[in-house]
């Protein structure tokens, strides 16, 4: 791809095999509560900070759902995984930022909050690579809107138009797009619509997919 100056990553499902996880925990939470989680609700949460997670419960659960308290469940369940098994790394994720990064400016875009973006890069040993961290507290609405990226781009001195990102969620190709970046889909737990295919530069079932364009 020429012209291009900057990767900005998506974390959880890219570079971090946190998904899986985070649908055990989610499961397990509506489970103790009676209820039932489907894809659906799943992926619609994909790529969502709290807040935009938080309405996104309300409008499957009712108004009086206590999401709050639901979130800190699925996050209590998390933390037991993680302490007990850590997260890895998804394949090909140290291969390709060791590869780019000679190459590129590499930032990342999350909706997870910072505080939890950097403990779990760093026991991943990849923080390193990363120019600067966007995350999930810093803007009002994250993925699907396009501030995050924005935010992302202004924070390394680059241009939409010059920076590729890397998701794997639907919310986040519709907040790279909209935001003027070059979306490019790796396959995580959600296959891409029509409506997505049209958004993205390439789609890759794995990272060393990059390798071919970048």
């Amino acid at each position: 791809m020429e012209n291009i100056k900057a990767i900005i990553f998506d974390m959880d499902g890219v570079i971090l095999d946190s998904e899986s996880i985070s649908d055990i925990t989610w499961r397990k939470a509506a489970e103790e509560k009676g209820l039932s989680v489907n894809d659906e609700i799943l992926n619609a949460c994909r790529g969502s900070n709290k807040n935009d997670t938080i309405q996104t419960l309300k409008k499957y659960y009712g108004e009086d759902f206590d999401s709050e308290a639901f979130l800190e469940r699925t996050s209590e369940l998390f933390h037991e995984i993680e302490e007990k098994e850590g997260i890895p790394l998804l394949p090909y994720a140290r291969e390709i930022l060791e590869y780019l990064k000679p190459h590129y400016r590499l930032a990342l875009a999350s909706s997870t909050r910072g505080p939890t973006v950097e403990r779990q890069l760093r026991a991943a040993g990849v923080i390193d690579f990363f120019e600067t961290r966007t995350t999930g507290e810093m803007v009002e609405h994250s993925k699907p809107n396009p501030e995050i990226y924005l935010m992302a781009c202004k924070s390394i001195g680059m241009k939409p138009e010059d920076c590729v990102a890397i998701e794997d969620s639907l919310n986040g190709i519709r907040s790279a797009h909209a935001a003027g970046l070059h979306p490019i889909m790796v396959i995580d737990k959600v296959q891409p619509t029509e409506e997505i295919k049209k958004m993205c530069e390439s789609i890759f079932g794995s990272l060393d997919g990059l390798k071919s364009i970048l």
